[in-house]
């Protein structure tokens, strides 16, 4: 089921949101002044809002009486329980017991939350009664303890800003405000002054912002983080009666809903939803499934809250959300299960896929109150759809609002069929965020790259300590029908070697976490601008990018290819150019020009140059995969003369099958060229905290079968070509020895491949000059996708994956074609042998384009 056209990211025109931002702006800025006391009588649209955040927050006492909302509510009360009882407990330097104050920033963080639990649960409609702690003693404690809170931590900026400036700006008055709405009419009669006091001190400490103020021009002040920040100060405006504040804020929100244009950034903003559907925050880090569920979260409740208003700027927003869930999250979503290559450091949290798709569904579900009938209808059939293929049940006591919950129960008790938003058999090039999705029934395959623009991995706060080769070729394979708990999340991680993920090549040597080289969860060198949330902290440590700018590939329809140059990263780089400290540790990585070609049956993969430089050894891992320790896992294959494959025998393998029975999965390996590949199958165990220092030493025991090429020290370059079979049997494994795959070119200059049953021939050509390939003549770096149709026509698809081109240019020889149909910016000329295309990719950022060929009637 299809949404409609309103849905397309580009629904409302960038310029159009920029205008209407600085329209709100214009009229917001003659009413600013210093933050005053919550006004006596609150505008109508500000009563409104704070309404529909009780509701947001704490359900109506309509949702609330629904049966399917009462684990929730009891969920809610017992948190509550919990945290009262803690505060009972608590010592002196604490306000719970356990959470000590004055040093720890996520300490006073923790100790805003739990307020707020406890506020929460006595400000829920429609539950009075025994244990619903709706008294006003225990919302005085509350109200007491945001006092203590302020008084002793919060409110002395002088001693306050220690550790991340997250809490300080983003977690701390996120809680804080909240709490001060559910409590309203509380403080008001206990504490009236504490309100404005608050929000004054919540601007002071605004330092990356501008006058106690939203900065647009700040990188602290963009994507899911800039939406956190304006819908608090939305709230506070409200609470104050300070319609100036409202409008600004939502001003500033406002362009977060505009679709990124990388070359011409709005304040120097990378961050947020491009055109092809990647999401980028921190300016180059993949990040659709942590930062931008959160983004998400953030901008569908800020629909909730604004509804009814006067303030809604667009009725139209909703729209360009619709697209964000298309284009952006619906293809990361497998089964039920986010895709780790776009959760950055998240991958190493003990939280799974299936929850981090809770927090999508309970957007989705609220966003489809608030479209047209057939959008909605879309909308709810996909909830159905991620439901009913998701192998762990959805817990909506995880929902965040009650009212969401009760929505939820109407979708699933509804006429409307569940169905995917996209078809079943798709190609999603990210190139954006060096990212590429291929998905066919029965699988997914998920790739993560990294360039110039994009992040080689992302390390921060002693979280994924161990991330150095996430982003050089790693790939997921989702497989249908299996628990990818079992396969995948933080237990992957902790039971795979870092340079032994799945797809990727590593030199052979020992690294060490930030932590362990530095004594600190960071590189501090004030002296050298190395602080905690620095620029050279951000650029060097936390997410360095890659050095190469090929990273990329052509979609034709269903069909992909994407190719990868290894290269170091900004910081091994700048430490050769001795422009870092002595004591950086900077780490240099192998080299190799890797292609994925992507089909229906098979993924074929060609490295070329492959060599671990500077003398040292190399792995390129095939596959790793995980299997519970009894699950009855088995490795069999065969030879090139059809012989079974023996594990202890010295000739190589032509094919090779993995099986778990337990989870009813295979992944079949057809080896087209290169040397032998080694097969390893052990029972591994290792403790969580491996990856990320404030997981549960937790012990974690899996099967590890690992497919990979060896290289020795100082062995020449290698290329080698081998192809992924999902789901394979033996009988198909064996019978690739006919076909249909067949490499064209395997070198560092071009890599070229055709499947003859397809008809497809894929290209990628990485450096300057012509590149022949079939029937494909290639001028300079481009990647080209050309199938030719049982009716005689052909389709082509040419990108720049380096993005700096002005013109590609293809040449298909043969008989002259003529052009059925073609892209804006394809020219189709004729030319001695054959027939040309001048693509301008220029300011395209790796787009695709594709024209439609046909011989002359």
């Amino acid at each position: 089921m299809e949404l409609s056209r309103r849905s397309a990211l580009s629904v409302i025109p960038a310029a159009t949101l920029w205008a209407m931002s600085q329209a709100l702006r214009a009229e917001a800025e003659p009413r600013r002044g210093p933050t005053g006391a919550p006004a006596t009588s609150v505008p109508a649209d500000a009563a409104t809002l704070l309404r529909n955040t009780v509701a947001v927050l704490a359900g109506t006492a309509e949702s609330n009486a629904r049966p399917e909302v009462a684990p929730k509510l009891a969920a809610l009360r017992a948190t509550a329980r919990a945290r009262l009882a803690a505060m009972d407990r608590a010592g002196e330097d604490e306000l719970f017991e356990g959470v000590p104050l004055g040093t720890s920033d996520p300490n006073l963080s923790t100790s805003y939350q739990y307020l707020y639990e406890i506020a929460l649960a006595t400000c829920l409609p429609g539950t009075e009664g025994p244990g619903a702690y709706a008294d006003a003693t225990v919302r005085r404690r509350v109200v007491d303890g945001l006092a203590r809170l302020h008084d002793d931590c919060f409110g002395d900026q002088s001693q306050g800003y220690y550790g991340n400036w997250f809490h300080w700006e983003i977690g701390i008055p996120g809680y804080a405000t909240r709490t001060l709405v559910l409590l309203r009419d509380d403080v008001a009669g206990h504490r009236p002054e504490l309100t404005a006091t608050y929000i004054a001190s919540m601007d002071a400490y605004l330092r990356n912002g501008k006058d106690g103020d939203v900065d647009l021009d700040s990188r602290f002040h963009t994507g899911a983080n800039l939406a956190d920040i304006t819908t608090n100060r939305i709230l506070q405006g409200a609470l104050l009666g300070d319609e100036a504040r409202i409008t600004k804020a939502l001003a500033d929100q406002l362009t977060v809903f505009a679709t990124v244009d990388p070359y011409q950034p709005r304040h120097g903003v990378t961050d947020g939803f491009y055109a092809d559907g990647s999401f980028v925050q921190h300016g180059s880090v993949a990040y659709t499934g942590s930062y931008g569920k959160g983004l998400l979260t953030r901008i569908v409740q800020t629909i909730k809250i604004l509804d009814g208003s006067g303030y809604v700027p667009d009725d139209g927003l909703p729209g360009v959300v619709q697209g964000w869930i298309t284009a952006g999250f619906a293809p990361l979503v497998f089964e039920g299960w986010m895709m780790e290559i776009v959760k950055g450091r998240a991958v190493s949290r003990t939280g799974t896929g299936y929850a981090d798709v809770t927090a999508v569904v309970e957007a989705v579900v609220d966003l489809s109150a608030h479209t047209a009938s057939s959008d909605a209808e879309a909308l709810q059939g996909y909830v159905k759809h991620v439901r009913q293929t998701s192998k762990a049940s959805l817990d909506p006591t995880a929902f965040a609002s009650p009212v969401s919950i009760a929505r939820y129960a109407d979708i699933l008790s509804s006429s409307v069929p569940a169905r995917d938003i996209g078809p079943a058999a798709s190609h999603t090039a990210y190139n954006a965020m060096d990212r590429t999705v291929h998905r066919r029934p029965g699988y997914a395959f998920a790739l993560a790259r990294s360039s110039a623009r994009v992040s080689m991995y992302e390390y921060m706060s002693g979280e994924n300590l161990m991330p150095w080769f996430q982003g050089t070729g790693a790939h997921y394979l989702y497989l249908s029908g299996t628990d990818q708990r079992q396969a995948f999340g933080v237990d992957y991680f902790t039971s795979v070697p870092p340079h032994r993920l799945a797809g990727v090549t590593a030199p052979a040597e020992t690294r060490h976490t930030v932590p362990e080289l530095y004594g600190t969860l960071w590189y501090d060198n004030p002296e050298h601008g190395f602080t905690s949330s620095s620029e050279a902290q951000n650029t060097y440590v936390y997410f360095p990018r890659a050095t190469e700018e090929f990273s990329g590939g052509a979609r034709l329809g269903a069909y992909g290819a994407a190719g990868l140059v290894l290269s170091d990263d900004a910081a091994y780089a700048a430490r050769q150019a001795g422009t870092l400290p002595e004591d950086f540790v900077a780490y240099r990585a192998a080299r190799a020009t890797r292609s994925w070609f992507m089909f229906d049956d098979e993924i074929l993969v060609l490295s070329a140059g492959v060599t671990g430089s500077a003398g040292r050894a190399v792995t390129t891992t095939v596959d790793s995969r995980i299997a519970d320790p009894s699950s009855p896992v088995a490795v069999t294959g065969g030879l090139r003369d059809g012989s079974p494959w023996q594990r202890t025998g010295t000739a190589p393998p032509a094919w090779l099958r993995y099986s778990d029975a337990g989870q009813r999965t295979a992944v079949g390996y057809v080896f087209l060229s290169g040397p032998p590949p080694v097969v390893a199958l052990d029972t591994v165990t290792r403790s969580r905290r491996l990856v990320r220092l404030t997981n549960a030493d937790t012990p974690v025991t899996k099967q590890l079968f690992t497919l990979s090429y060896e290289q020795t020290a100082g062995a020449r370059p290698t290329s080698m070509a081998h192809a992924l079979v999902p789901n394979a049997s033996a009988r198909q494994l064996a019978s690739y020895s006919h076909g249909p795959l067949s490499v064209l070119s395997n070198t560092e200059r071009l890599q070229a491949a055709t499947h003859t049953h397809l008809a497809i021939t894929a290209a990628n050509a990485f450096t300057p000059g012509t590149h022949r390939a079939g029937r494909l003549s290639i001028d300079g770096p481009a990647s080209v996708l050309l199938r030719r149709t049982e009716d005689g026509s052909y389709s082509v698809a040419v990108s720049d994956p380096t993005t700096t081109r002005r013109t590609v240019s293809v040449t298909l020889h043969g008989r002259p074609l003529r052009s059925v149909s073609a892209d804006t910016g394809v020219r189709v000329h004729h030319v001695p042998g054959g027939t040309r295309l001048d693509v301008t990719t220029h300011h395209a950022y790796g787009r695709s384009f594709t024209a439609t060929l046909k011989g002359r009637a």
